[in-house]
């Protein structure tokens, strides 16, 4: 595994420029998010999805999440009304310019649940008509899924049913037989609760699957 350091309050263009080719070729790149270091990988290529499953050791019956970067790419892959949309931004308050300082505040991140539209690989979706979408408050992940011009998928950093990594040493004898193929290190990352996690496909009866 290839491994970059970076800092993510002052990140180097070459440094984006190289996450993003990389994922463009269909590779897998373990990056910093909002809440965990997780693994990430073009949500359109079926191969990299399934090899994200086989390094997680992840059932295909278990959809995957994936990060945007705008309300206009939420929208081209899930089906959203008005009500919806005008709950989105409520609860990405980065959507709106004028509250973009709200990225760096401590909002907790809100993970939705929506409709999706027949234009994603059903290996993403573990088969479900649902996606589980996020808008990342992070400016240097905006940069990437801005970069490669469609989601990203975000996973957990581990094998399924264990604890997640916050610590990038000794990935190598963790993940034993798949591994990344790039390792985007940021530090230490803090323990901190995974996104809040609502379904909107209802807007009638709204659920929080997760507090």
């Amino acid at each position: 595994m290839k491994k970059v350091k970076i800092n993510l309050k002052q990140t180097a263009l070459e440094q984006v420029k190289l996450i993003i080719s990389i994922l463009k070729k269909g590779k897998i790149v373990v990056l910093p998010t909002d809440t965990i270091y997780g693994l990430s990988c073009l949500a359109k290529n079926v191969k990299a999805i399934e090899r994200i499953r086989q390094i997680k050791k992840l059932p295909a019956n278990k959809p995957l999440l994936v990060l945007v970067s705008s309300l206009a790419m939420v929208k081209k892959y899930c089906r959203v009304n008005k009500k919806q949309e005008k709950y989105l931004m409520k609860i990405w308050p980065n959507l709106t310019p004028a509250l973009s300082l709200v990225r760096r505040g401590g909002i907790r991140p809100v993970t939705v649940v929506l409709n999706l539209k027949k234009n994603l690989p059903r290996e993403l979706t573990a088969g479900t008509s649902s996606l589980a979408v996020r808008l990342p408050k992070s400016e240097f992940l905006f940069k990437i899924i801005t970069g490669v011009g469609q989601p990203i998928v975000s996973t957990s950093l581990n094998i399924s049913g264990q604890k997640s990594l916050n610590n990038l040493n000794n990935l190598d004898n963790y993940f034993k037989k798949v591994r990344p193929d790039l390792v985007v290190d940021a530090g230490r990352a803090k323990r901190v609760k995974p996104s809040k996690l609502v379904d909107l496909r209802n807007m009638t009866q709204i659920k929080i699957l997760r507090k």
